[in-house]
């Protein structure tokens, strides 16, 4: 048997990949600009110029079992990236059949927070779990569902969007998806950043964040500030806990899973965010569930996440043959 998999993470500013061992190790990284290339042929070109003068510095170019992609927008029975708003690429893209043919080798493709619950399922936190939840904190609100040790992907590849979830029907933020009062508008980082400009501009109190231009306001100067005691960004964190409690206390309901996995910068805000998270599901959570459902942080060492969870989906191409270019790149 091959002894590696590729892992290829593609975000709208970097793509970073990485040769990774059956045992979560990553062997060897790099990085290239995702938006340097408005013609996706050129960015494959670049890629496999990149990723295979790694493959070959670390003697694997007959090493190699699949190659896993997490991407935006990505679907897993097509093979194709779908209208992602953040990438250069406009229109439907054959990714893993382009990556197929650059490189010789079985692709599988998913969205790259689905590719993080495969990762945590594989290598992390929920290894041996069959039934739970990952849930990804960064500039937006990712999710992947593990239902029977199966990821959810519905009948068309696109389930499990809970950061899209209506949690303010009335009266909502304007979410990055077009609609209002969606769970990511609320409990992505930039959601919190924009409590906290809210809050300053309808409260008197002092703030440290008072100090800082308001619309240059980040989470991260939110947490450094509540950090420090102060008052009014604590309850940003109280406000975000809240929202994202009773969300959770409805995904319970419809999965009934064993954990919650939370990855991503806002988790790593400790107390400030899970206390009020934990508080909000005890106080939503219907009776039935209350106490079965774990709250637990990733395992994923964060400079590998993005390279571990598409890689563990390259040992699942080996099975699944690759999908054909079934329409032009648009």
């Amino acid at each position: 048997m091959k002894p590696y998999v590729v892992g290829i993470d593609i975000g709208g500013t970097n793509t970073v990949f990485g040769i990774v061992d059956a045992r979560g190790n990553v062997i060897a990284s790099n990085s290239i600009k995702t938006g340097k290339h408005a013609d996706v042929n050129d960015y494959i070109a670049e890629l496999r110029d990149a990723l295979g003068t790694l493959i070959e510095a670390h003697d694997a170019s007959d090493k190699i079992a699949g190659i896993g992609v997490g991407a935006p927008n990505a679907n897993y029975f097509t093979g194709m990236i779908e209208n992602a708003p953040n990438l250069p690429w406009k229109g439907t893209i054959p990714m893993a059949h382009l990556l197929h043919e650059a490189f010789g080798v079985p692709v599988a493709i998913t969205n790259d927070a689905n590719a993080a619950a495969i990762g945590e399922m594989t290598y992390g936190v929920a290894r041996g779990m069959k039934d739970f939840i990952m849930i990804t904190l960064g500039t937006g609100v990712g999710s992947g569902i593990v239902v029977n040790g199966q990821l959810v992907y519905g009948h068309d590849g696109f389930a499990g969007e809970l950061g899209h979830v209506i949690v303010k029907p009335s009266n909502g933020r304007m979410c990055g998806c077009g609609r209002t009062g969606c769970l990511e508008a609320y409990c992505s980082a930039t959601g919190v950043a924009r409590t906290a400009r809210e809050f300053l501009e309808i409260r008197t109190e002092p703030s440290k964040l008072r100090d800082l231009p308001i619309e240059e306001i980040t989470s991260k100067d939110v947490y450094d500030a509540a950090m420090s005691g102060d008052k009014l960004a604590k309850e940003v964190f109280q406000y975000t806990g809240d929202i994202m409690g009773r969300a959770f206390a409805n995904f319970i309901a419809f999965s009934s899973p064993e954990a919650i996995v939370l990855f991503g910068g806002l988790s790593r805000s400790g107390d400030l965010l899970m206390k009020p998270i934990k508080e909000s599901l005890d106080r939503n959570i219907l009776p039935i569930f209350k106490g079965k459902t774990k709250l637990l942080l990733s395992e994923l060492k964060e400079s590998d996440a993005a390279v571990l969870g598409a890689s563990a989906l390259g040992w699942e191409a080996r099975q699944t043959p690759t999908p054909a270019s079934t329409q032009p790149i648009v």
